[in-house]
């Protein structure tokens, strides 16, 4: 029952900064390969994913420069969809949490879980802000 607690209140983190939560390999597949620029956040129930890259995935949604969607899957508990995503994550092993960039279905940015666990949300927001001023403006 904790667990479930816990991971329905990650979800809703997510829902209340505006991510919307892709479940099946397809709503990946769907949103991945569609024009235009995603910022994807790789979701789980760790202390770091809750006090630092959701906080960071919320503060995006205020940044100046806009991805065209806002997505998150969720490692450990939508597994068919996490894996599917860290397939357009070439070059880089699964890492939860964890941030991607893509631009027309093509990966243009990561930051992986040892860039975010023992930092400050403020540097994770600062590396996203760097990415999508270089990536998507």
């Amino acid at each position: 029952m904790f667990m479930n607690d816990v991971v329905q209140a990650a979800r809703n983190d997510m829902d209340q900064a505006g991510y919307e939560q892709l479940t099946t390999p397809e709503e990946v597949d769907q949103v991945f390969n569609e024009k235009g620029s995603v910022l994807v956040m790789v979701n789980s129930v760790c202390g770091c994913a809750g006090g630092i890259a959701r906080p960071s995935a919320a503060y995006m949604k205020n940044f100046d420069v806009k991805a065209d969607r806002y997505v998150t899957v969720f490692a450990g508990q939508d597994k068919e969809a996490t894996e599917k995503a860290r397939s357009y994550f070439t070059g880089y092993p699964p890492s939860s949490p964890s941030f991607a960039l893509l631009k027309d279905g093509e990966l243009k940015m990561m930051v992986e879980r040892h860039e975010i666990e023992g930092h400050e949300p403020i540097q994770i927001v600062q590396k996203l802000e760097e990415g999508l001023e270089t990536h998507f403006k």
